[in-house]
């Protein structure tokens, strides 16, 4: 009896000390069905936008906030020239407080006076770090984070001038310059931006437009890439620039009304969890 009750005490102890090793070991034993995924770039996307533009702020911070990539490191800023309303400086302090995605350049808001330069050429001197990229892009437009992040995957790092080249027919990167829907820019090129000569002598002007002349006329940018057919804008809204929505999709532009983004957001199934 007292050597089958010692027998038992000592198979139970064992047992405890084997469980409690694999206990132990279990979490370093990599399982051969996780895959570890890295970022391999960054990219920031400035949206730009006037400090009176409130509700669609917030609507987009809902539509990216959503959105992420396994492959990059996407952050999204609002970007808007200096405030001239009492109001302004109040309601714009509670979202930097809440959101912090918010740059407020040293300039006069304005379309086609040097806004596009002065955020460009501003980047390296504000922000606390650098990015791979970085895309300048409209309020009205609905922007894919991961199909962006997967076309950007193989194009080069450098000297890189990416987007939806106008005219809206053709398909050579090299013809014009890219739609200001949303255009990419890579890190060398925001600070050649800054420091060449050529774009501050160059500000005034179509701005879209600017930056193709600006990036011809120093011979930069020649890794080029128009992404057609999935950049484009909302399908009837503007000739050649528009078609149907497709599933390869990375930006649609021209979302002026509500049931336009009620459609495209419908379309590629955003909410489809939730209802």
């Amino acid at each position: 009896m007292l050597v089958t009750l010692l027998s038992l005490v000592i198979s139970l102890l064992l047992f405890i000390i084997f469980f409690n090793v694999q206990v132990i070991r279990s979490p370093s034993i990599p399982s051969s069905k996780t895959t570890i995924l890295q970022t391999q770039f960054s990219l920031l996307i400035g949206i730009l936008t006037r400090a009176d533009n409130y509700d669609r702020r917030h609507f987009l911070r809902l539509i990216y906030g959503i959105q992420s990539s396994p492959i990059a490191k996407i952050d999204v800023k609002f970007i808007f020239c200096n405030l001239t309303k009492p109001e302004q400086r109040i309601l714009i302090s509670l979202e930097i407080l809440r959101f912090n995605d918010i740059i407020i350049l040293n300039c006069t808001e304005n379309m086609n006076n040097g806004k596009t330069y002065t955020y460009f050429s501003s980047l390296p001197g504000i922000l606390p770090h650098k990015y791979d990229y970085v895309m300048k892009a409209d309020d009205d437009v609905f922007i894919r984070l991961e199909p962006l992040a997967l076309s950007l995957k193989p194009l080069p790092r450098v000297d890189l001038y990416y987007g939806f080249v106008i005219p809206c027919a053709s398909m050579n990167p090299f013809v014009e310059y890219m739609s200001g829907m949303g255009f990419l820019l890579s890190w060398d090129l925001v600070e050649w931006i800054g420091e060449s000569d050529i774009p501050r002598k160059e500000m005034f002007g179509p701005e879209d437009k600017m930056v193709g002349k600006w990036l011809k006329m120093g011979r930069k940018a020649k890794n080029r890439f128009s992404n057609k057919p999935a950049m484009y804008d909302y399908p009837g809204t503007n000739g050649k620039c528009s078609h149907e929505l497709i599933p390869e999709t990375v930006a649609v532009h021209r979302l002026k009304r509500w049931d336009h983004w009620s459609h495209v957001l419908e379309f590629f199934n955003v909410t489809k969890q939730v209802l």
